[in-house]
């Protein structure tokens, strides 16, 4: 008999393999197939065996449970399913936008210069963000498609995209081909803003990657506002240059 269930909590290929090796070796169980972009585990198995047998198999890190026709899970984070108030869910992002912000206004509060203010804004959100995604460079190419549509049509574009921000953020700290690298942010997060914006439409829930996966974020309007915000200065920059 094969079953098909909903497995919650894996955000990388290295969860999926813990959690095949787990079932696997569940007496009874004779095959495992893991889908970590559905968030789904269909075992095959030789006896009936109850869905508290497969949690317990499992590290407390998943969920696992049958999977029903009228609802179609996506794949989501531990984080998610942790019955938390949004906002501190967010936190991290907040903490960080926070320390970005001050760090961008001191560097600027003598005299205080607008346009300085949003290229190191600009420089230390990429740099910040790319360090995260490092911290998991195999997990974030997995997370990272589940919602981008270039990495989901071009799987590398995840492998090279940290080393991409990571550019950018230098660019724009020391102040180097600014326009070239303006024009980049309004291509890729471009890109990812309207995959965001079609996750959000219907209504999926899942982790967001901008952070990696070592901090597990909901995909929130909190990520559409947070790429919106990089796009304004990009352009704003754009028109004070062209102008």
């Amino acid at each position: 008999m094969t079953h098909t269930y909903t497995v919650t909590g894996m955000t990388c290929n290295g969860c999926k393999a813990s959690v095949e090796k787990a079932l696997q070796a569940i007496d009874y169980v004779t095959n495992v197939s893991v889908d970590l972009e559905n968030a789904e585990a269909t075992l095959t198995m030789s006896k009936h065996i109850s869905t508290q047998q497969l949690q317990d198999a499992l590290s407390s890190k998943y969920t696992i449970q049958a999977k029903t026709q009228t609802k179609n899970v996506f794949a989501s984070a531990t984080s998610l399913e942790e019955e938390k108030p949004l906002v501190k869910q967010l936190f991290p992002l907040f903490l960080i936008f926070g320390y970005i912000i001050a760090a961008s206004f001191l560097l600027n509060f003598k005299p205080f210069n607008l346009s300085n203010f949003m290229l190191d804004f600009m420089g230390l959100f990429y740099s910040v963000f790319s360090f995260f995604k490092f911290l998991d460079l195999k997990g974030f190419p997995e997370s990272f498609k589940m919602y981008d549509p270039l990495a989901k049509a071009i799987p590398a574009y995840g492998w090279v995209y940290p080393f991409i921000e990571l550019a950018l953020g230098l660019l724009f700290l020391m102040r180097i081909q600014i326009p070239l690298a303006l024009l980049i942010t309004l291509v890729i997060l471009g890109i990812t803003t309207i995959g965001v914006t079609k996750s959000l439409l219907d209504k999926k829930t899942i982790q967001c990657a901008c952070l990696g996966t070592a901090l597990k974020l909901p995909m929130t309007k909190a990520t559409f506002i947070e790429n919106s915000i990089m796009i304004v200065m990009a352009i704003v920059m754009l028109i004070k240059i062209y102008g």
